[in-house]
């Protein structure tokens, strides 16, 4: 009698995590049909849904927290060592004819346009390689932020409709962000451009296309060229935790009553036309930024306030 419950039992580790696999592959198939039908119901063509839906499969990869997160004291250190600096430099140099122009057709500022390229690829390298329309129906599929994914799946398949991208070059990272400059589908969609106009949108092998269809989005999203993103300062007095986040805007002289000063001690702006958010990535004990406008922007381009914190301090020193 023991010997068959020890039997029983090892026959039971031995085959649940197959019989358990086979579960969760059948729940992603019946996933998949649901996925077909809200793009269909979305207006995606039944033909292209049930095409391109038979060849997705679980990427088991997929993750929204793709690495560790460190203290901004450290992760800057880490993200914009000198050699990303200075071949930022560099690609300024090397593609400023055609960062210029896009820089007058787009009022962006060159440096932002090098900067979102350094941070979000390593200058091209890093474009994208797994099959997004997996990476997004998997992550959909986790159950989180559920909704946000399956929209960006949908606009992945209407990618491949009205842009006429071919399905073998939706490539993307672990989190679905495609191309030179990581962006989303629903943000290729509403904002890609043919920057080299050769007839195509290439994102991850044409630098020009990349680049337009990032200053595109920005511009049409009201990129100010005449400000920058914002300024590092220091709290000289206890907050109140919920003044803190993008939700929360105030003007200069409001921050300056609350006890935020410039990062040297001297008092901000006078001026009250701005209305820009605090933020403290690290919490009290860490560091604080008065943000602008332009900096919500970019941080449609990161994941995290660390990351866009890089990519602003890439253009500073870019600038220099």
């Amino acid at each position: 009698m023991i010997l068959k419950i020890i039997l029983s039992t090892i026959v039971y580790f031995l085959f649940s995590p197959l019989v358990m696999a086979k579960s969760s592959h059948h729940q992603f198939e019946d996933y998949l049909l649901s996925l077909q039908q809200q793009s269909i119901n979305a207006g995606v063509a039944p033909v292209t849904a049930e095409r391109h839906i038979s060849q997705i499969k679980v990427f088991k990869k997929a993750n929204l927290d793709s690495k560790p997160q460190h203290t901004l004291e450290t992760s800057i250190a880490q993200d914009i060592p000198e050699i990303i600096v200075s071949t930022a430099r560099a690609m300024l140099q090397q593609h400023g004819v055609l960062v210029h122009k896009l820089s007058q057709r787009y009022q962006i500022q060159p440096r932002f346009l090098i900067a979102l390229w350094g941070v979000n690829s390593r200058f091209g390298e890093q474009s994208g390689r797994f099959s997004t329309l997996s990476v997004l129906a998997s992550l959909a599929f986790k159950g989180e932020n559920e909704s946000f994914y399956v929209n960006e799946f949908i606009a992945a398949l209407k990618l491949i409709e009205q842009k006429n991208i071919p399905i073998a070059s939706l490539r993307s990272s672990s989190t679905g962000a495609m191309g030179q400059m990581q962006m989303m589908p629903s943000q290729l969609l509403a904002y890609a451009v043919d920057g080299n106009q050769d007839g195509t949108i290439d994102i991850w092998d044409t630098t020009e296309d990349a680049f337009a269809s990032a200053a595109n989005m920005l511009h049409q999203q009201g990129w100010q060229f005449d400000s920058t993103w914002g300024r590092q300062v220091k709290a000289t007095m206890m907050l109140d935790p919920n003044l803190l986040g993008l939700a929360t805007t105030h003007t200069f002289p409001q921050w300056q009553a609350y006890g935020i000063r410039r990062f040297n001690g001297d008092n901000l702006p006078s001026r009250s036309d701005m209305n820009v958010s605090l933020i403290a990535p690290d919490g009290s004990k860490g560091r604080f930024y008065l943000v602008y406008d332009n900096f919500r922007l970019l941080h449609q381009f990161t994941p995290s306030f660390h990351d866009t914190l890089a990519l602003t301090y890439l253009s500073e020193k870019i600038k220099q």
